[in-house]
């Protein structure tokens, strides 16, 4: 089945909100609906480019979301990119969607010249590692956190 991976749109509200609800089931987080609401909104604010949407496509329906965030770095010239949320209908795993929406957040990083692209998972996350292993660089550093 075909996959498309595109902006995030307004009339995509309803299964966004579903599919970003499942990540953080997945992490047992909750937030309020302003959040949602708040979220939604920047990422579909032309003036707010550095805070970003792609969504997978497939027979009409959302199956995978990314959020991506620009911000500068002091110890290079150019902005980095911080791949915030990733994830992918449970049901449709392991057929090449996530890898496609990372590459997605690659491709969109180039044109705007942000070479970095860094990205926090859980440990115990392992099938997602699994595909981040085959793309990306494991770091050794210990997030910390207020």
């Amino acid at each position: 089945m075909q996959i498309t991976i595109r902006n995030l749109s307004e009339a995509d509200f309803d299964e966004w909100q579903s599919l970003w609800r499942g990540y953080l089931d997945f992490y047992q987080t909750q937030l309020d609906d302003a959040v949602f609401k708040s979220s939604f909104t920047r990422m579909l604010t032309p003036e707010r480019d550095t805070q970003n949407a792609l969504v997978a496509e497939q027979d009409g329906r959302l199956v995978g979301l990314v959020h991506f965030i620009y911000h500068p770095h002091n110890w290079k010239i150019e902005d980095v990119c911080y791949l915030q949320d990733l994830f992918v209908d449970p049901n449709l795993r392991g057929g090449g969607i996530g890898r496609a929406l990372i590459n997605a957040v690659y491709a969109a990083s180039d044109v705007r010249g942000v070479p970095t692209v860094y990205w926090l998972t859980q440990d115990f996350n392992h099938d997602a590692r699994k595909l981040y292993d085959s793309i990306a660089s494991l770091t050794p550093f210990i997030k910390y956190t207020r």
